[in-house]
């Protein structure tokens, strides 16, 4: 059986301790991160929205790069929006200063009613580069 492989970052905020999950899971050469939000580090959500969504991705970022990951690696984004039509400017701002060339990451939004007061939040899969073969899983 696998063991999980728990990456935080270096400075975590207090969501992860309260509500019992890891920042991410490394497997093999993959980093599933958990849903980052625009937290402050006591937990409690940045009231403006704008900086709330770029506080998500800083939050992300960090998480990223405690795995040895950057922006580059993500493979797949999955976002959450409380009220995607009036918020969609915002969000694009801040991934468009991100992701600024193709290829992109696949990304999905999914509109939602409720994020435990949040507005936004991000999840990703991404691939850890420069995985050596004895850091690799063995195949049972």
């Amino acid at each position: 059986m696998t063991t999980r492989d728990a990456i935080f970052p270096k400075n975590r905020h207090a969501l992860y301790q309260e509500h019992g999950y890891s920042a991410a899971i490394r497997s093999g050469d993959l980093l599933f991160v958990s849903g980052q939000v625009g937290s402050r580090s006591d937990g409690s959500p940045e009231p403006d929205f704008e900086k709330q969504v770029q506080l998500a991705f800083d939050n992300l970022q960090a998480t990223l790069e405690a795995a040895g990951c950057t922006f580059d690696d993500i493979v797949d984004v999955t976002t959450f929006h409380t009220d995607p039509e009036r918020q969609f400017g915002a969000i694009m701002a801040v991934k468009n200063s991100i992701f600024k060339e193709e290829p992109y990451p696949n990304w999905t939004a999914i509109g939602v009613n409720w994020l435990a007061g949040f507005d936004f939040e991000i999840k990703v899969i991404a691939r850890i580069p420069n995985i050596t073969e004895a850091e690799k899983p063995q195949a049972a």
